[in-house]
């Protein structure tokens, strides 16, 4: 196995783990993993088979997981992956500390139901949506009692909705 094989491997390993920290569909997860561990069977040249256009041979590998490694080969990464390794904006981030809300929760609002801002989280709880996500721990009425007191004492943050 070449050392590309290897480093491809890793990222998608990499981004499974990434997409399961925020629940991402477990078929899409399951497949990078799948992926990761076909690629490490590959006794050639990962790039020989790329430039055959063989990489859809390997079981596991589809069209979709195909191009991301024809991109890694020609850049060295890949744009998902570093898509995915993207953090929180900080004022996202600072919601993990309102009642029944966790760093994996938050996750999951901002990058799943693209949740920006307090406002949309307020909208969110309001539609009493927030309850039916696994990981709410809390009662909606602190949460938006908290929510409605951090909108009134913080000035308006323009960097909650990049």
């Amino acid at each position: 196995m070449d050392d590309r094989s290897s480093q491809l491997a890793q990222l998608f390993r990499a981004m499974a783990n990434l997409l399961a920290a925020r629940r991402a569909n477990p078929y899409r997860i399951r497949a990078y993993r799948k992926a990761a561990d076909s690629i490490l069977t590959i006794s050639g040249d990962i790039a020989d088979l790329a430039s055959r256009r063989q990489l859809q041979a390997i079981p596991g590998i589809g069209r979709d997981l195909s191009e991301k490694i024809e991109e890694f080969l020609a850049t060295g990464t890949m744009r998902a992956y570093e898509e995915l390794k993207t953090p929180l904006p900080e004022a996202v981030a600072e919601w993990a500390s309102l009642p029944g809300l966790s760093d994996a929760l938050v996750s999951y609002l901002y990058f799943r139901l693209n949740i920006r801002t307090l406002a949309d989280l307020e909208t969110l709880v309001e539609s009493h949506m927030l309850r039916t996500q696994p990981g709410f721990s809390g009662s909606e009425d602190s949460l938006l009692a908290a929510i409605r007191e951090q909108q009134r004492t913080s000035p308006v943050r323009r960097d909650e909705a990049p």
